[in-house]
């Protein structure tokens, strides 16, 4: 209340005025009975809210987002549907990578889901599209996704995952890695040497989060594709090591 206070008086001496109907609230964690005013109005407070083109919720849980993600892809799919009567191989692939992945892996890292129902939400959507292809309605879907040279969504989040930690702690993302992860300060670990420390998280929606899910995942990779000295070179041994020994969870 007292930084709403500071913001007013900073803003009348700018000369601006801010627009209250568009000022919200939303109360993450504890309940708190705090009223908060601007300009003498008493803040309208949201459950939910979206910000940026992702769907943010008071309890941080992404299902909301992954039922608008799936539901605008599977829109985009109907149409394709009604326009396109055949569909082959070389076809698909474009018009999926152009209309309907992008809505499915929008800002992905911020939103990643870890509840089942809205993982396998946001699966359920690739499992209907690759049936559009000629031939492949009745190939199971793990086969579908081989003969396309596809992986699963799950696949795609953890390289996406992966991918980002690798440019963050090698300088080619502008950002200090300390914001996000700390680095491992024991010596005596197997595999590489880039390991980063977990810290401990009370709540199960905290392990989901960016900077704690890429922990495990990070620690457990090889010096081989930690050693990389470029972002394609990272992402083609990540591929090559993790697609030859690593459940991707087609099966979700």
């Amino acid at each position: 209340s007292e930084d709403l206070s500071n913001l007013e008086e900073r803003t009348k001496k700018r000369l601006l005025k801010f627009n209250i109907d568009k000022c919200k609230v939303m109360r993450i964690g504890h309940k708190f009975e705090t009223r908060y005013i601007l300009e003498g109005k008493e803040l309208q407070e949201i459950k939910l809210e979206k910000d940026l083109g992702v769907w943010v919720s008071n309890d941080l849980k992404p299902s909301m987002q992954c039922t608008k993600a799936a539901g605008r892809a599977f829109g985009v799919l109907a149409s394709i549907k009604r326009n396109f009567t055949h569909i082959n191989k070389e076809g698909f692939i474009i018009l999926y990578n152009a209309y309907i992945r992008p809505h499915l892996e929008y800002c992905v890292q911020a939103w990643s889901p870890f509840l089942q129902k809205d993982i396998s939400c946001l699966e359920r959507v690739q499992r209907k599209a690759t049936k559009l292809v000629k031939g492949l309605n009745k190939v199971r879907y793990e086969e579908r996704l081989k003969m396309l040279n596809l992986f699963p969504l799950s696949y795609r989040r953890f390289r996406g995952d992966m991918i980002e930690v690798f440019k963050i702690l090698n300088g080619f993302d502008k950002v200090n890695y300390e914001q996000f992860f700390k680095l491992s300060e024991t010596t005596n670990l197997r595999g590489h040497s880039d390991k980063l420390f977990l810290e401990r998280s009370r709540l199960q929606i905290r392990k989901g989060f960016f900077s704690q899910r890429i922990v495990s995942n990070w620690n457990g990779l090889s010096e081989l594709v930690i050693g990389s000295t470029s972002v394609s070179m990272f992402k083609n041994r990540l591929d090559i090591v993790c697609m030859n020994g690593m459940d991707v969870g087609t099966k979700s």
